[in-house]
């Protein structure tokens, strides 16, 4: 059985995983979207199941719905945001080797979760 985990902009539930893979479903809510970030040590690959949204990838913005499928690679900036008015829900493929919350750098976030840059850190 697998475990759905909430998130303030929707829910993901992990469907599997391996040494260098990890399959989650994203449902992402109407009108809700996730932090704009990037990860080092994994790529994404997400095909859209239902709904329709925008992906912002390095800042370039790209209209997606059902069938889709975006490539996100290691280190590039990205975000979902559902521009409907049902639940957009895709599958993500995340392949490297490491999947831990550690290696996500948010560089904007709807709900507080951003990280602070480099250059305003006090030293």
């Amino acid at each position: 059985m697998t475990d759905q985990t909430q998130r303030p902009w929707g829910a993901y539930t992990v469907l599997t995983e391996g040494g260098d893979f990890k399959v989650k479903t994203i449902e992402v809510s109407p009108g809700q979207r996730l932090s704009y970030q990037r990860h080092a040590r994994r790529s994404e690959h997400w095909f859209v199941v239902q709904g329709a949204g925008v992906v912002t990838l390095d800042g370039e913005l790209t209209e997606v719905q059902r069938g889709d499928a975006v490539d996100v690679p290691t280190g590039t900036a990205h975000r979902i945001h559902n521009t409907g008015d049902v639940p957009l829900v895709f599958v993500e493929v995340q392949h490297g080797d490491y999947f831990g919350e550690d290696d996500i750098v948010r560089l904007d976030d709807d709900y507080g979760r951003s990280e602070p840059a480099a250059e305003s850190q006090p030293v």
